[in-house]
C-alpha cells in the first residue's frame, strides 16, 4: 500500500480547509470558529469565548459545511482536511436568523434603560440577523433578580442562557458559584443559595456577559457608552500591572474595564483593580496645598507651600533627612526623588516601607519565569503567600497550570484557600519557612519538573526572617533548577529599585528606628502603610515632615507640616515596571482634584527651588529623556531581633492594601473584606484560656492592639495570623507577640 500524498504547504499537525472561498490551514482539533477568527472571517456568536470551554448552546454560529446535511455550530465542529465551509449562504443565514428570532422571544425591550445599550452583542447582531417585527404575541417570561453582592448587579430577565458567566466562575475563578436551575424555557442562571459572589475576580462576569444581565453595580445607570472616552492605564494595586481602560466623562472616571494583554493579565481584571476607582473621589482627597501653623492647618498657595517645603528640606539636609516613598510611585517620580536626595546630600531614601528584615540589602527583582509561562509550569512551589489575595490573576495562572496537570506545593504559616488542590501542604511557623525549603522531599518534588517556579510572597518578604528565607529560596533554586519569582512588595517596586530609590546610608527601618529631624513622605498614608506604624508615627511626630500626598487623611495631618497634593496614577501620565520587569505606560484619564498637580511636576518645582541646574527639563517628554536607571547597592542593616511569644503571620487584607482601595465603598462592603481579628490554633487558644470571639490583647515592642480572637486549625501552632491595613491592627509589627485576655 502506497503512502498518502503529503501537501508540502500544510504545516505538521495542521489541515487544509476553505472558508467562504478562502483557503487556509488550521491546527488539527481546532474548531471552525477559531480558524475563521484567525482569518478575519466574522461568524456571529454568543456562548463562545476563546478563554472558556465550548458550550455550543446558543447555536448563533451555525454555518453550512459541504457534505453535512444540517447546519453545524462553528464553535463545536472540528476542522477536517479538505473541509469546505460557508458562513454567508442562504442556508447558513436562515439558520442564524431563526436562532436570533428565538433568542428575542423572551428578551425585554429595555435597551433605552439598559447599561449594556450601545455596546451589547445581542443588540449589534440583532441589527444584522433580527426581524423588524416579532411574530410572537405571547407574554415574555420574567426572571426574579437576586442580590449577588456589592459589585455585580443582575437583570436576569435579559439573560439568554449563554452560560459564559457559569463557565467563568467554574473554569477561571474556580469557585463554581453560578449555575443553571430548572429546565427548558424555565432555565435560570443564579447562585443557588442567593449568597453574594465571593471570588476576587467576580467583575469579569460583567465583561463576558453578551447582554445586560450582569452589569457593574457601581457604574449602573450613570452614563451611556457613547458619552465615555477610553484612556489606557494600568493597575497600581499589585505588582502584576494589569492593563486596563478607564472610561471617562468630563474628567470623571466612571468605569474601569480590562485591556487585553496576553503577557500580563490576558483579558481579565481583578475586582480590586476594577472597583478601586471609587477611592479616587473620597472625601479626604488632598485638593490644595496646606501648611500647619501653630498646630492648625490652613490652605496655602503653591508658591508658599513649596517655599516652606524647600526651607524644611534645606535646613535638614544630609543625614538629618529621611525620604520614605510608597512602592506604587511611578518611575518618573522615583527618578526625580533619587535626584532630589542627591541634591539634598542624603542617602536616606527607601521605598521598602512594608518590609522588616532588610539585613541582606535585598530589593525587588523581576520574575525569573515570566508570568505568562506560569500557566504552563509543571511544578509550582508557593512559599509565604496568600496568593489568591496578593495577586489574584497570578493565582488564576497557577490554577490554569494545575488544570493541565501541574503539581502545586505550598509552604505557609496558614492553610489558605486556593482554587486548586495542592499536592503537598506544609503549614509551619514563619521562622520555619527557610528550613522547610531545605526539605529533601520538597526538593525532590521540584527537581522532578522541567518548568518549575518558586513563588515567594508577602508573608515571607515582610517577615522578620525575610533574609533567611530569601537565601534559602536561592539555594532551593540552585539545587532544583527552579526559577525564582519573588513577588515585589508594591506596584512599582521593581521600577523604583531600578531608578535608585534605595538607601546608600539608612534604610526605612533605620530611618524610623533612629529618628531623623525631618522626613519627606511620598504617597504614603503613615498610619497604615508602614511595617511598624506605631514606630513610624512616633518618629514622624517628633520631626518636621513634608508630605506629598493624594489624601489629606488624619494620620498625614497628625505628622505633616506641609501637605502638597499630587495626583494618583489614573490622573497622570506615568510608567510602572511590573513583576516581569516590563515597563508599561499609563495615560492621564481622570481630572486632578482641586488644584492638585502631577507628582513629577511638583518635584520639578521643588527641585527648582533647591537647585535649578539639577532638573534640566520643563515638560513630561523632557523628563522622560532626562531620566535614566541608576544602580544603588542598598545598605545592609542589622537583622531584627526575634523576641519572645507568638510568631506573627502578617498578610494584607485584600481590600485594605493601599489608600485608594481602602476608600472604595463597594470593596469595603464585599464579603472578602473581613473585620480585623487575630487567628490562632485551637491548642494555643486552649493554652491561653481564651475562646472563640473573646477579646485578646496583643502586645509587641511596636505597640498594643485589642482584637477579637478567632480559632482555626488552619494556623500553624505557635503562630497568630493578623491582617494589616486596618487601624485596629496597625500597632502590631511583625515581631513576636504576647497574647492575653483584654
Amino acid at each position: 500500500m502506497s503512502a498518502q500524498p503529503v501537501n508540502p504547504n500544510v504545516p505538521p499537525d495542521h489541515v487544509a480547509i476553505e472558508i467562504d472561498g478562502v483557503a487556509m490551514t488550521a491546527p488539527k482539533g481546532s474548531m471552525i470558529i477559531q480558524a475563521a477568527d484567525k482569518a478575519g472571517i466574522p461568524i456571529p456568536r454568543f456562548c463562545y469565548h476563546d478563554k472558556l470551554s465550548v458550550a455550543a448552546n446558543c447555536r448563533m454560529c451555525l454555518v453550512e459545511v459541504e457534505k453535512m446535511p444540517k447546519p453545524s455550530p462553528a464553535c463545536a465542529t472540528p476542522v477536517m482536511d479538505g473541509m469546505t465551509v460557508h458562513t454567508r449562504t442562504e442556508k447558513a443565514l436562515k439558520s442564524q436568523r431563526n436562532v436570533m428570532e428565538f433568542l428575542l422571544i423572551n428578551h425585554p425591550l429595555d435597551c433605552p434603560v439598559c447599561d449594556q445599550g450601545g455596546e451589547c452583542e445581542l443588540q449589534d447582531l440583532s441589527m444584522g440577523y433580527g426581524r423588524s417585527i416579532s411574530r410572537f404575541a405571547e407574554r415574555k417570561r420574567v426572571v426574579p433578580d437576586e442580590d449577588i453582592g456589592p459589585l455585580v448587579a443582575t437583570e436576569m430577565t435579559r439573560c439568554i442562557q449563554c452560560t459564559r458567566c457559569v463557565r467563568f466562575t467554574a473554569e477561571v475563578a474556580g469557585t463554581y458559584e453560578l449555575g443553571g436551575m430548572y429546565r427548558g424555557e424555565n432555565l435560570q442562571i443564579g447562585t443557588y443559595d442567593g449568597k453574594p459572589l465571593t471570588t476576587e475576580i467576580s467583575g469579569n462576569v460583567i465583561d463576558v456577559c453578551p447582554v445586560g444581565a450582569l452589569v457593574d453595580k457601581v457604574y449602573q445607570h450613570r452614563a451611556r457608552p457613547w458619552e465615555l472616552i477610553a484612556r489606557e492605564s494600568l493597575s497600581f494595586h499589585d505588582a502584576l500591572g494589569s492593563n486596563l481602560f478607564h472610561h471617562v466623562r468630563r474628567g470623571e472616571i466612571l468605569r474601569t474595564v480590562p485591556r487585553a494583554n496576553e503577557a500580563v493579565n490576558e483579558c481579565w481584571l481583578s475586582d480590586r483593580d476594577r472597583f478601586a476607582r471609587q477611592g479616587l473621589y473620597a472625601a479626604d482627597r488632598a485638593l490644595q496645598p496646606m501648611i500647619k501653623d501653630a498646630g492648625e492647618w490652613r490652605d496655602a498657595s503653591w508658591d508658599e507651600a513649596l517655599a516652606r517645603a524647600a526651607r524644611i528640606l534645606r535646613d535638614n539636609g544630609a543625614d538629618r533627612l529621611g525620604m520614605l516613598v510608597h512602592p506604587s510611585t511611578s518611575n518618573e517620580e522615583g527618578a526625580l526623588l533619587a535626584r532630589l536626595a542627591e541634591v539634598l546630600g542624603t542617602g536616606n531614601l527607601d521605598h521598602r516601607i512594608s518590609q522588616c528584615d532588610l539585613s541582606d540589602g535585598a530589593a525587588a527583582t523581576a520574575f525569573e519565569m515570566p508570568v505568562a509561562e506560569l500557566s504552563t509550569a509543571d511544578v509550582v512551589v508557593i512559599v509565604g503567600s496568600q496568593l489568591r489575595h496578593e495577586l489574584p490573576l497570578v493565582h488564576a495562572r497557577v490554577r490554569t497550570a494545575w488544570k493541565s496537570g501541574a503539581k502545586v506545593h505550598v509552604v505557609n504559616p496558614v492553610d489558605f484557600d486556593f482554587a486548586f488542590d495542592a499536592t503537598s501542604r506544609r503549614i509551619v511557623a514563619p521562622s520555619q519557612l527557610a528550613s522547610t525549603l531545605a526539605d529533601p522531599a520538597l526538593r525532590d518534588a521540584a527537581a522532578a519538573g522541567t518548568r518549575v517556579a518558586l513563588l515567594i510572597g508577602a508573608i515571607a518578604e515582610n517577615s522578620v526572617h525575610a533574609a533567611q528565607i530569601r537565601a534559602a529560596a536561592r539555594s532551593f533554586c540552585d539545587a532544583t533548577g527552579a526559577r525564582l519569582c519573588r513577588i515585589p512588595q508594591g506596584a512599582n517596586a521593581v521600577g523604583l529599585a531600578r531608578h535608585g530609590v534605595l538607601p546608600a546610608s539608612r534604610d526605612a527601618n533605620l530611618m524610623l528606628g533612629d529618628a531623623r529631624s525631618a522626613y519627606l513622605l511620598y504617597g504614603v498614608e503613615p498610619g497604615l502603610d508602614f511595617a511598624d506604624a506605631g514606630r513610624a508615627m512616633r518618629a514622624l511626630g517628633d520631626a518636621q515632615v513634608v508630605a506629598f500626598s493624594q489624601y489629606a487623611c488624619a494620620s498625614t495631618r497628625a505628622v505633616a507640616d506641609v501637605i502638597l497634593p499630587i495626583g494618583l496614577l489614573p490622573e497622570i501620565d506615568a510608567s510602572l515596571t511590573n513583576l516581569d520587569g516590563i515597563t508599561q505606560d499609563a495615560r492621564a484619564g481622570g481630572k486632578l482634584p482641586g488644584i492638585a498637580q502631577p507628582g513629577w511636576r511638583v518635584l520639578r518645582a521643588l527641585g527648582g527651588e533647591l537647585d535649578p541646574a539639577a532638573f534640566a527639563f520643563t515638560d513630561f517628554a523632557g523628563l522622560r529623556g532626562w531620566m535614566s536607571p541608576r544602580a544603588v547597592n542598598a545598605v545592609r542593616s542589622d537583622a531584627p531581633a526575634a523576641g519572645e511569644g507568638f510568631e506573627v503571620a502578617m498578610t494584607t487584607a485584600i481590600y485594605r492594601s493601599d489608600a485608594t482601595v481602602r476608600r472604595a465603598a463597594a470593596l469595603q462592603a464585599h464579603p472578602l473584606n473581613l473585620p480585623p481579628r487575630a487567628v490562632v490554633h485551637p491548642d494555643d487558644a486552649g493554652r491561653l484560656g481564651l475562646n472563640e470571639g473573646a477579646s485578646a490583647k496583643l502586645t509587641t515592642a511596636a505597640g498594643t492592639a485589642t482584637l477579637p480572637l478567632e480559632v482555626s486549625s488552619k494556623v500553624a501552632a505557635g503562630t497568630v495570623w493578623v491582617e494589616s491595613g486596618h487601624g485596629a491592627t496597625a500597632p502590631i509589627g511583625a515581631a513576636r507577640i504576647q497574647i492575653g485576655g483584654a
